[in-house]
């Protein structure tokens, strides 16, 4: 299935690359740069680009290019999600994943591609089982290591999950205080057009657990509206038919973190918009312009504002902003044209706004088009679709433990057109 991998920096360096098949020389890569020199951002890059005898199934992750080499048809998101654990595998190992990083833990990174990747075809991708045979790297056992030259961090042993009918849970599991997690996380994608009308309204969500209990618990979590849950994806300990029929999330869950579900609402009627902009944005003929926008929350349900951040790309003919923020700090770029204004939280009682001149190019045409304006934030203790955790029970365990929900909106790709 994938014969080999190549990681590439932001640079255009293929720094890293692990073959399984047989070696395919990097100078592949020439097809994948050729379609990158031509994409707007790294976003816009194909993720299936076709060459004369293979593909190249890309993601685009933290600033790296992670690129499979497929020299037949095989479903494409396949290799992508199997992409994506890759990265998410070594940014839980390591605690983040940059260039710098997989280089200092170079070994850890071959050894765990060699347990995840069996002859091109994925083998072992849940992380209990990887952390058995690959212990995460730690400062003890590099000294160890060093000082008595062998590799103590592969096990010899073959993890007692993985010839279980539950692979994704290590047996044996203690702890002294029995904890169970949960983060409802839905960040919101929206187009808002110079009226203030919602033209694209989407809520991308998912449940991210830290389970920390002892023994083998049998969990189920219930939903006070399970309906708004429409378009849902299920880690593997989720059982199915009991979802089907009773709308319950039944599961044994992995020990430590792991992504219960994800799910995608799209009705526009049930996407609630927590901001508002107010904008008057001017180019005049000759060399200058204005520029005025205010910020305030529209539906949030009480809640607070927090972390917004406005980012403005101005078009190329713009030479400088001289502006005045009545809160927070911005900054202009003068090289990529972006003004970037960090806002903070937004008190109701005194809406943030900022304005102020923006200078022109002399003799420059005036811009055909206005700035599309992006939104960041987070709004704590709220779910903006409305869904909500009703009760967490435990069976097959004697102990109680601590059970807690915790509920974050923030911004996906939240666009004002001005």
């Amino acid at each position: 299935m994938i014969h080999s991998l190549f990681i590439i920096n932001s640079s255009g360096d293929v720094f890293m690359e692990k073959h399984w098949k047989s070696v395919i020389h990097k100078s592949i890569c020439d097809y994948f740069f050729e379609v990158q020199g031509k994409a707007a951002s790294a976003d816009d890059v194909p993720p299936v680009i076709s060459t004369p005898h293979h593909y190249l199934i890309n993601i685009y992750r933290n600033q790296l290019y992670y690129v499979a080499v497929v020299t037949t048809e095989v479903p494409p998101m396949f290799v992508i999600e199997f992409l994506h654990r890759i990265f998410d595998t070594f940014e839980d190992y390591f605690n983040e994943c940059t260039e710098s990083i997989l280089k200092e833990h170079y070994v850890i990174v071959y050894e765990l591609l060699d347990e995840m990747l069996d002859n091109g075809f994925p083998l072992a991708v849940e992380l209990n089982i990887l952390k058995e045979l690959i212990k995460p790297p730690n400062f003890l056992r590099t000294i160890t290591d060093t000082v008595t030259g062998k590799n103590t961090s592969v096990s010899g042993i073959l993890p007692t999950g993985q010839l279980s009918n539950i692979p994704w849970r290590r047996t044996g599991v203690k702890y002294t205080n029995n904890e169970a997690y949960f983060d409802v996380i839905e960040e919101i994608d929206a187009i808002i057009d110079k009226s203030g009308t919602t033209v694209t309204g989407e809520i991308q969500g998912y449940i991210d657990c830290l389970i920390k209990l002892t023994g083998m618990p049998d969990l189920t979590l219930s939903f006070i509206n399970s309906r708004l849950l429409d378009d849902v994806s299920f880690h593997p300990c989720v059982r199915f038919k009991r979802w089907e029929s009773e709308r319950i999330l039944s599961f044994v869950p992995p020990d430590g973190n792991f992504r219960l579900i994800s799910y995608h609402i799209t009705s526009n009627n049930l996407v609630a918009i927590p901001i508002y902009l107010k904008h008057s944005i001017m180019f005049r003929e000759g060399s200058s312009g204005r520029f005025e926008v205010s910020v305030g929350p529209k539906t949030t349900m009480g809640k607070t504002v927090e972390n917004v951040v406005m980012e403005v790309p101005f078009p190329k003919t713009v030479l400088n902003a001289t502006l005045t923020p009545t809160q927070g700090k911005y900054t202009f770029d003068p090289v990529s044209k972006v003004m970037t204004w960090d806002i903070g939280r937004i008190d109701t009682t005194r809406l943030p706004s900022i304005k102020g001149t923006v200078t022109l190019q002399t003799g420059a045409p005036v811009p055909e088009s206005n700035p599309t304006i992006n939104m960041y934030f987070t709004i704590s203790q709220l779910a903006l679709s409305g869904i909500k955790v009703n009760r967490l029970d435990m069976y097959g365990e004697k102990y109680k433990p601590f059970k807690g929900v915790k509920y974050i909106t923030k911004a996906g790709k939240f666009q004002v057109r001005t």
